[in-house]
């Protein structure tokens, strides 16, 4: 916590992972934002094993800023699990989710501040506008979000990243789950209280790549999926009785026609597609029931979702408000 153990009104939860590119522009905004609103602040950065300067570059930033924290991971254990280390690490009356790279502007936070103050416990932001990005990228994010909101148990805000704002009552409650396998958008959706949208326009990329190849997005994708619903078991029972029925109704026209014309010898080609159909089923079906049981092993394991190799608060100011020696 900041100096003489003063909770902060407002956490900012920052994970981070080989940023060094953007991490001082980054911090700068958002250093001129928090203190224009004029409340007590503090800033968690979390270190998920980069590899670059970037563990450095937050050693100094927190030498010379009292509002900086650092939690440093034992090694890289992905986004996910870093926002949570920094929600487990915040403590005000509200904390902020944002990414460093500058697509999700600091100068919206007063909106969601806003927002919160007039009581709204989640307040997220939206995309209106997302630059930068291929047209492929967009589509396939808005056929997700489709997609999911038509299975899921709750429903996820379409074109809604994890840049959001969370009274301290949604924080614990998004805390209080511990599952293994994190989807944090479906998650803050989970948790319910009263939301409320607003609307930005994203940035490019201020610097450096993204870590968000098309490989990690759609294993993103898929955690997302079994994370909040059983719709594709639900589909793979209903593959199967399809496939039941078409086999039905094939048996029966094969004894009707060898009760009326005999028993010629069946064709190749058609034994080989009925095979590969029937197979190609069966390995669908077995995929989807494996993506569920290798997250319950990943559960049943009960291993903590982080480790932290190192949490260093924020140093105390002296009368000034200049960090202390």
């Amino acid at each position: 916590m900041n100096e003489s153990n003063v909770v902060p009104v407002l956490s900012v939860v920052v994970p981070t992972y080989n940023e060094q590119a953007v991490l001082a522009e980054f911090h700068g905004r958002l250093a001129r934002v928090m203190t224009a609103l004029g409340a007590t602040w503090e800033v968690i950065y979390v270190d998920d094993g980069s590899r670059d300067a970037t563990p450095a570059l937050l050693r100094a930033l927190r030498a010379a800023d009292t509002h900086v924290a650092v939690v440093s991971l034992s090694r890289n254990f992905g986004k996910e699990a870093a926002t949570t280390a920094g929600l487990d690490h915040a403590h005000g009356d509200a904390v902020i989710v944002i990414d460093c790279d500058l697509q999700d502007p600091p100068e919206v936070i007063p909106d969601l501040v806003a927002a919160w103050r007039r009581g709204v416990d989640m307040v997220y932001a939206t995309r209106r506008e997302r630059q930068g990005e291929t047209w492929l990228k967009k589509a396939t994010a808005a056929l997700f979000y489709r997609l999911i909101n038509r299975v899921a148990q709750v429903e996820v805000p379409p074109d809604t990243g994890d840049f959001r704002l969370m009274s301290r009552r949604v924080a614990d409650a998004v805390r209080a789950l511990r599952e293994h396998n994190r989807f944090m958008k479906g998650i803050f959706a989970w948790v319910g209280f009263p939301s409320e949208s607003v609307l930005y326009d994203r940035a490019g990329r201020h610097a450096g790549i993204s870590k968000w190849g098309w490989w990690k997005l759609w294993n993103l994708a898929l955690e997302g999926l079994t994370s909040n619903t059983v719709m594709p078991l639900k589909i793979a029972t209903y593959l199967g009785l399809i496939v039941a029925g078409f086999a039905t109704f094939y048996l029966a026209e094969v004894l009707l026609r060898t009760l009326l014309f005999g028993n010629p010898v069946a064709g190749y080609p058609s034994l080989m597609v009925v095979v590969l159909f029937l197979g190609g089923a069966q390995l669908i079906i077995l995929g989807v029931m494996g993506e569920y049981l290798s997250r319950i092993f990943t559960e049943t394991k009960r291993r903590p979702i982080y480790l932290v190799e190192n949490y260093a608060p924020p140093r105390p100011a002296d009368a000034n408000g200049s960090p202390a020696p």
